[in-house]
């Protein structure tokens, strides 16, 4: 089942988006993604709209959107990976959101991959700001 974010689920988003994004990026420091914790929990998880997937009252995987058009994260917890939970929140935040885009580290081949295999093209590529490694902004074909 995929509902809005509740505040008694952010410890377990959160606890999802470190795990997974230390594994998904081990091309950077995991101290980067530590020391970036509170301004995600504290900052971009409230300014986004969140919906969680959740099975058997167990959250699985999260999607954020920001401004209605920029998927901010997308993480699925490391143990749930392969099950087909981030395709069905992508799917869903397409039904409600027309036009997407979002930033994907350049070396992160696996989420490049799969982005693509969900419609999504490379718009261009730039240097991220905070960590200065490449990454790709992305968008789905309408």
């Amino acid at each position: 089942m995929i509902r809005e974010l509740q505040d008694k689920d952010i410890d377990r988003v959160m606890d999802i988006w470190l795990k997974s994004t230390i594994k998904a990026h081990d091309f950077i420091e995991k101290e980067y993604w530590e020391s970036n914790y509170n301004t995600v929990k504290d900052v971009y998880i409230p300014m986004s709209n969140t919906f969680v997937y959740e099975e058997k009252g167990r959250i699985k995987g999260f999607i954020s959107i920001i401004n209605k058009e920029f998927i901010g994260a997308l993480f699925v917890d490391n143990d749930s990976q392969g099950q087909g939970i981030g395709r069905k929140l992508i799917e869903y935040v397409l039904n409600k959101f027309t036009t997407l885009n979002l930033a994907v580290y350049k070396d992160n081949i696996k989420s490049v991959g799969f982005y693509k295999k969900m419609g999504f093209e490379v718009i261009s590529e730039e240097i991220n700001e905070d960590s200065k490694f490449p990454e790709y902004i992305m968008k789905n074909k309408e």
